[in-house]
């Protein structure tokens, strides 16, 4: 299981009672946030009272290959000089947690023993400092640890770290490469892997295509019946279908030896492929693999990310495309779909396995799930490379319900408004140089996207209910300049 140190800072002057009580408090906390967040262990550490013991502490929840994010109060007052070297080792996720063991003041037995113990007001703030002085990026949250407003945010705060850390060892597997001609799709994978952890590879379509003749009759019989569980088979094209199931079963293959997490394909190098994957790539998607089509590694590891920040939280999250817009005036809305990649975590009614021609690639007619998709509030987030810099941005959207039937569209997809409204939206996600692919997810919020910026150092422009043109352009004009004088 991963872990959360929690680290708690306190100082020799006010004697060993009072340290031992500032370790009986550590202990019930740390006990406490064990018993309401699952998924990680927290683990408390002893009190750091000095440069060495802080060292120490650092340095250890930064070789700790399970530890994923480390939590420190100041129970008491902290000298923050002790804490440099310290938090210069720290190479982890950083929560400063601003909290008290009491939640009220004891106003008829208050004194100065007891204003000596409980200094987070004061101790915080010399901490504080000195996080900022060092310009360690972190989360800081501020209430009393047993509200439950308070041990949602940590819980969130927890969600990013682990999906920090699953960045941090992610690989992902590129069948071709980047589609010709295309520029946003592309990158510095070599940045890539300095900044987040990503190492992204190359790999011949070939390696796929050995594995899909490998696959045996009663593997993809077995398949066809799994899907005959799942989903209604709208076709009378079996074997398109079956081709399918062989593409999903060397697909897993592939990626579970290679210890893969997302993967990408284009679809203007299938030799040796009878169909560009859809239904295979739809049901990979759906297991939690990251997916980008057109050979575009940024958005496939930004899925596999996103789908991993979202775990144990209620919503959809997956690879999406801007496609086309419905501009009757006043109610705008924006079809996302893609060729074939749409994930079945979005669909509002049951799948129906179609078999369609493409239209482009020039294969085999290719079978995919086709549905309606769900509805609520959303982010639509992409990854550009600016040469200089990377740039996350993240659109606030609604996700709202398909206003007609679309009888002869033969994909799965949503449909969304943007905020504050469509032409306003659409131009800052041009103006900020957005990305017609995206990660689009329900179980995520602007602010869990904002703290993965924080926590990886990562340009941010968000899109929201609040935006305005001309303020964009000049944060944009500032971020332009910040970045020419690094």
């Amino acid at each position: 299981m991963k872990k959360v140190y929690f680290i708690t800072g306190s100082q020799d002057l006010y004697g060993e009672e009072c340290l031992r009580q500032v370790a009986e408090d550590s202990k019930v906390i740390a006990s406490y946030l064990n018993d309401k967040i699952d998924g990680v262990e927290i683990v408390y550490q002893s009190t750091v009272r000095d440069e060495a013991s802080c060292v120490e502490a650092c340095a250890k929840a930064t070789n700790d290959a399970d530890c994923i994010a480390v939590i420190t109060w100041m129970h008491t007052f902290s000298p923050a000089k002790m804490w440099i070297k310290g938090l210069q080792f720290l190479k982890k996720p950083l929560l400063h947690f601003h909290t008290q063991a009491n939640e009220k003041l004891p106003y008829d037995e208050i004194d100065m023993d007891f204003m000596n113990l409980n200094q987070t007001a004061h101790g915080g703030r010399e901490y504080g400092f000195m996080v900022t002085r060092l310009g360690v990026k972190r989360e800081v949250i501020v209430g009393y640890y047993q509200h439950e407003d308070v041990i949602e945010k940590i819980k969130k705060f927890i969600d990013v770290a682990r999906a920090v850390d699953f960045s941090k060892n992610l690989n992902v597997a590129m069948f071709g490469s980047n589609m010709r001609e295309v520029s946003v799709t592309d990158g510095d994978r070599v940045e890539s892997q300095i900044k987040y952890g990503w190492n992204v590879n190359y790999y011949g379509i070939g390696d796929l295509v050995a594995l899909v003749n490998a696959v045996t009759d009663k593997e993809v019989e077995d398949k066809m019946a799994e899907y005959a569980s799942l989903y209604e088979i709208n076709t009378t094209d079996l074997d398109a279908v079956k081709e399918q199931a062989k593409y999903e079963i060397a697909l897993e293959r592939f990626l579970k030896a290679g210890n893969f997490g997302a993967y990408t394909d284009t679809f203007q190098d299938l030799h040796g492929l009878k169909q560009l994957p859809g239904l295979a790539t739809q049901r990979m998607m759906a297991k939690g693999y990251g997916f980008g089509a057109e050979g575009d590694y940024k958005t496939s590891a930004l899925n596999a990310i996103m789908v991993e920040m979202a775990k144990g939280r209620k919503g959809s999250t997956g690879f999406m495309e801007d496609y086309t817009y419905d501009f009757t005036k006043g109610d705008e809305v924006v079809l996302g779909a893609h060729m074939l990649e749409v994930s079945p975590d979005f669909a509002s009614n049951k799948p129906k396995i179609e078999v369609h021609q493409l239209g482009i690639g020039g294969k085999e007619p290719p079978a995919r799930l086709v549905f309606d998709g769900v509805e609520g509030d959303a982010v639509a987030v992409c990854m550009i490379d600016l040469g200089n810099r990377f740039r996350l941005i993240c659109a606030s959207v609604e996700l709202v319900k398909q206003p007609k039937a679309m009888p002869k569209l033969p994909v799965a997809r949503i449909m969304w408004k943007l905020k504050p409204d469509h032409a306003t939206g659409a131009a800052a996600w041009i103006y900020a140089g957005g990305a017609h692919h995206t990660v689009v997810s329900t179980a995520l919020s602007v602010e869990d996207i904002r703290l993965f910026a924080k926590l990886t150092d990562t340009e941010l422009v968000v899109i929201d209910e609040k935006t305005n043109l001309a303020d964009l352009q000049d944060k944009l004009d500032m971020l332009d300049l910040l970045a020419k004088l690094k």
